[in-house]
């Protein structure tokens, strides 16, 4: 398999499994008792609406984009692992998905470097 297509993947599956996670996160898993449901979609599920479009079009600024904004999601995994053990396998899950997201898109601008941006 091509590294291109790898790092693609990669992403793509990083970026849907942070999406889910965070989704059902919010409204199945472990909903929050004191701030409404629909706040929190708006703060945690739609900053990762924005680079949807691009990401899905290989776009690599999209992709550049995309790393430091899942940056946000690494911390916020790591600091709700520290802090609530109940909800620890939850928030390390989102830590390796925010991973391979920022590895994918990491590799996909490093390998797409050079080409022209559509």
């Amino acid at each position: 398999m091509q590294p291109l297509r790898i790092a693609r993947l990669a992403t793509l599956f990083g970026y849907f499994g942070l999406f889910a996670l965070t989704l059902l996160w919010v409204t199945v898993l472990s909903p929050s008792p004191r701030i409404s449901t629909s706040v929190m979609l708006i703060i945690f599920v739609g900053p990762l609406l924005l680079p949807l479009r691009g990401l899905l079009h290989g776009r690599a600024t999209t992709h550049i984009w995309t790393s430091f904004l899942v940056l946000l999601y690494f911390m916020h995994g790591v600091v709700e692992s520290w802090a609530n053990p109940a909800e620890r396998w939850l928030a390390l899950i989102e830590v390796v998905l925010s991973i391979l997201l920022f590895t994918g898109c990491y590799f996909y601008v490093q390998l797409t470097k050079g080409q022209q941006d559509s």
